[in-house]
This record gives C-alpha cells, structure tokens and sequence, in this order.
C-alpha cells in the first residue's frame, strides 16, 4: 500500500491556495513538503493540521492505495 494526497492537490485548487502558502501558513519544513509531493508518508500530525487549516477530515486529503502487483 501506499499513500496518495492527490485529493490534497485537488483541494488546494479548488479553494485557490497555493503549496506555498500551505507550508508557510503552517509552517510545514520543505522537507515534508518534498514528501508530499513524491507521495511519501508523513507524520500524522502534519497531515492532522493540513486538515485543521483546510477544515476537513483526513480522508479529504490522502488515501491508501492498494499497489498492483505484476
């Protein structure tokens, strides 16, 4: 499984918020910031505040997806 927070982007956009402005207004490191957008795994405390910034549940943000084996 992995983790996907392609819902995140798709948020973002539509409420005209910029990965800039997301980091910065919470102070998220550039680090995880990377992480997020390689669909890396993050702690849950930072995926817990995008959630209070953007006012939404978890499942708004990033799912797991089930990777295909071949």
């Amino acid at each position: 499984m992995r983790i996907c927070y392609k819902k995140l982007w798709m948020l973002l956009i539509q409420r005209d918020i910029s990965k800039v402005t997301l980091r910065k207004d919470l102070g998220i490191a550039a680090g995880t910031m990377s992480k997020l957008n390689k669909g890396e795994e993050v702690a849950l405390s930072v995926l817990l505040r995008i959630c209070d910034y953007l006012d939404c549940d978890i499942g708004d943000i990033c799912e797991a997806v089930r990777e295909t084996q071949g």
